[in-house]
């Protein structure tokens, strides 16, 4: 899998660790290890800024350990090539996901025809319940 260049700095920064894990594989799956754990340091990166890691450590608090690591694993494929990409993919995924900044909401008033529309609206309700009163 080749990452796009704005991935580069992080290649380097990436660690791997491989484990056994459940799933298919019949005999196969207690002699190999397949499941795949990234690790990634966010206060030691080079390539990000302080902004970028307050910002990932408030977003994805949950995945990240008393250490600092953010970590993400993948046990879906047989392959543990697979597992790794797909940590990879992940990992990009929930990068890009804490980086996005939300749009400020624009405050709006309504417009002067929709106050006097809900104004009419209640007095007509108003006016409805006062009829159901006794009659003198």
């Amino acid at each position: 899998m080749k990452t796009p260049l704005r991935y580069r700095p992080f290649e380097k920064e990436l660690e791997f660790q491989t484990s056994r894990c459940s799933g298919p594989g019949g005999q196969h799956v207690n002699k190999t290890e397949t499941r795949v754990e990234l690790r990634f340091h966010v206060d030691r990166s080079e390539a990000l800024s302080i902004e970028e890691k307050q910002s990932i450590k408030e977003k994805q608090a949950r995945r990240i350990n008393s250490e600092g690591y953010l970590r993400v694993f993948a046990q879906e494929y047989r392959s543990q090539t697979r597992n790794k990409e797909l940590a990879v993919r992940r990992f990009y995924h929930y990068l890009e996901e804490s980086l996005k900044t939300r749009k400020k909401r624009v405050k709006t008033k309504p417009s002067k025809k929709a106050v006097e529309k809900r104004l009419q609206g209640k007095k007509a309700i108003s006016k409805k319940k006062a009829l159901r009163g006794r009659v003198d």
